[in-house]
């Protein structure tokens, strides 16, 4: 039996409050959350033609969510994996005498944050995939764009980025001609 895009339409937007509330029961993060959650979507209406009517809509959604969060979290501990190959070990223990200053990490966290959930929405989801680790190719296949439209989004995020926090790029040392 076939489903028709109105009615996958209605059935999606049925489940997307019970499937925030799945996904942030795994993030317990509200930003994650929406991350994994658009994630979820987007390869639902992908592969919408994998979902039989008359089956659990709920179920598929869920699996879907629930894997994609073990992917992410995958992914997330391979990068975060350092191995330490040097023999002074010795230097691990030297206590350091700088203190970071949170408050300041905050701001300029929150400031990242915001520059790029306000960029328009196709560059900021290429963008996102891109510092998330995906690789051209990878985005290119998820998003079902050309390779070329990939880079040339990542391009304009990074300098309109670039534009907004020029201001850190330059407190932080990095010259004005790349900030």
């Amino acid at each position: 039996m076939n489903i028709t895009q109105m009615n996958f339409d209605q059935m999606m937007e049925q489940e997307l409050a019970p499937l925030r509330n799945y996904a942030l029961s795994l993030t317990h993060d509200m930003d994650d959350t929406k991350d994994l959650v658009q994630d979820t979507i987007l390869k639902a209406y992908r592969y919408k033609d994998k979902f039989q009517a008359g089956t659990n809509l709920r179920g598929w959604l869920y699996t879907i969510l629930k894997n994609s969060f073990i992917n992410n979290y995958r992914r997330d501990q391979k990068r975060n994996t350092f191995l330490d190959s040097t023999e002074n070990t010795f230097f691990l223990d030297i206590p350091s005498h700088r203190v970071d200053n949170d408050a300041e990490l905050k701001f300029i966290r929150r400031d990242l944050n915001e520059a790029v959930e306000n960029l328009p929405m196709d560059l900021k989801i290429t963008f996102k995939l891109n510092a998330d680790g995906f690789k051209y190719h990878e985005i290119s296949e998820e998003l079902n764009i050309p390779i070329g439209t990939v880079k040339t989004r990542i391009f304009i995020a990074r300098r309109i980025l670039r534009e907004k926090l020029k201001d850190y790029a330059l407190e932080f040392g990095y010259s004005s001609q790349m900030a």
